[in-house]
């Protein structure tokens, strides 16, 4: 094999690694804008992300409607309630074929708790990934819910304490992913939005990084939602983002 044959080789190796972390966010208001947009991805990404506005708009049917086209779904709903009622709902996202789930590490340890033993001895459970720090969030809106700390350091100590509950997935900002990776070594699992690819809007978030910059940090998963979504062509968009990432691998 020559050294041109190699490289290209390798490309695509890091270019199917980056599209097995890719989580593209189905920010959409309704079931029919969201299969149009699974559509025009033309099959670029392997994971989904439906979240609270899809979620509320088509119901548990668009979860398991995209497991069953193949898709790996991201269900994003940042549980936060009695962890009784938190533990079922875990439970009901492991039948729905969900293979992430999210749940607001705010809630405390016995609400991530409660969710954890839900779903022990569940086939195929979802990933638990307790959101630390909003990426929309700075100091001055921390400040504003009473949370003195900075964003950092307020990440951290949310992350300490779902370890303590024996979560080891955590949502972050870019910001801290190289702290949080130390944080659970390389089992851990970090899912990080905020992303944006170079030359891109930033938009109404304030923590935010480039694809490459967020894998070299320790990302296990992105979630990029409106470089993508809002595109003229969401799958050259993708492909773009993808590229970046491949850079990094």
């Amino acid at each position: 094999m020559n050294e041109t044959t190699t490289q290209e080789t390798a490309a695509a190796t890091a270019l199917e690694q980056a599209r097995e972390r890719l989580i593209v966010a189905m920010d959409v208001p309704d079931a029919h804008q969201a299969m149009e947009l699974v559509s025009r991805l033309a099959g670029t990404c392997q994971w989904l992300k439906v979240g609270l506005e899809l979620y509320v708009a088509a119901g548990p049917r668009m979860v398991t409607a995209l497991a069953e086209q193949g898709y790996n779904v991201f269900l994003d709903l940042k549980l936060h309630d009695i962890p009784n009622t938190v533990g079922s709902t875990a439970r009901t996202a492991a039948v729905l074929g969900a293979k992430m789930l999210t749940l607001h590490a705010g809630g405390g340890p016995a609400m991530l708790t409660a969710a954890r033993e839900a779903l022990a001895g569940v086939g195929d459970a979802p990933q638990l990934l307790a959101v630390t720090v909003l990426t929309s969030m700075d100091a001055a809106q921390l400040k504003a819910v009473g949370v003195d700390r900075a964003p950092a350091d307020q990440v951290m100590e949310l992350a300490r304490m779902g370890k303590a509950c024996g979560i080891n997935g955590f949502v972050c900002s870019p910001q801290e992913v190289a702290a949080l990776r130390t944080l659970t070594g390389a089992e851990g699992v970090l899912v990080i939005p905020g992303i944006r690819p170079v030359g891109a809007a930033v938009g109404d978030q304030k923590r935010v990084a480039t694809p490459a910059d967020a894998i070299r940090q320790g990302a296990s998963y992105l979630v990029v939602g409106r470089p993508i979504t809002q595109a003229a062509n969401p799958a050259e968009a993708a492909e773009a983002v993808l590229n970046e990432m491949a850079t990094a691998l």
